[in-house]
């Protein structure tokens, strides 16, 4: 079974909530009264509660990795074919694996978008593994039980903010478009449903 993403990634949201506990719990953290945030590339916190109802691609990037054109490029093509509507990408650069992401957020941001025309989020560089991991990729590894081994990862995110399922970096795009249409599938028909 698969559990359920947060929105926001780091504080409790101050609106009061009579079903979550005074600490959450893995089993409470789920709940929309607990929300996550992350930072943009600029360092203004962003909610995640704002892609719920999409499917999500979360991906921890590299730019001067073996992987990184081979990439940015089917990520951005994936985005472009899919997106922006019932899915997206959201990018983290991470730098935790062969230092091969030592520049700021805001220089990543703009060698993805200057070198590949990527036009899906950029995010604030983060850690995802360790004491000191982002408590996005935290839920993610606890929720697939896969830790990323090296750069571009990607986990696919149910509207819903479930985990689907996750690729490692050399998996072909073609691996990933099948399960992101099945989700943007489900999504248009529950919408269909819901007029």
């Amino acid at each position: 079974m698969f559990r359920q993403l947060p929105l926001l990634l780091t504080e409790r949201n101050s609106l009061p909530c009579n079903r979550l506990p005074s600490r959450p719990t893995q089993s409470t953290a789920s709940l929309i009264c607990a929300p996550f945030q992350v930072k943009d590339s600029r360092g203004r916190i962003i909610s995640l509660e704002k892609y719920r109802g999409k499917a999500t691609l979360v991906v921890n990037v590299a730019s001067y990795c073996q992987y990184t054109d081979k990439n940015y490029i089917a990520l951005q093509e994936l985005h472009r074919e899919f997106g922006p509507s019932h899915f997206t990408v959201l990018a983290f650069p991470c730098n935790q694996f062969g230092e091969s992401e030592p520049s700021s957020s805001q220089e990543i941001e703009s060698f993805a978008r200057g070198n590949y025309g990527v036009t899906f989020p950029v995010f604030h560089k983060i850690k995802i593994l360790g004491s000191e991991a982002d408590p996005a990729f935290k839920f993610l590894i606890d929720s697939s039980k896969k830790e990323p081994r090296w750069n571009f990862w990607k986990y696919l995110v149910s509207p819903e903010g479930k985990v689907v399922k996750f690729w490692r970096p050399e998996e072909p795009i073609e691996s990933i478009k099948p399960e992101v249409t099945s989700l943007i599938r489900q999504i248009i028909m529950k919408k269909r449903e819901d007029l």
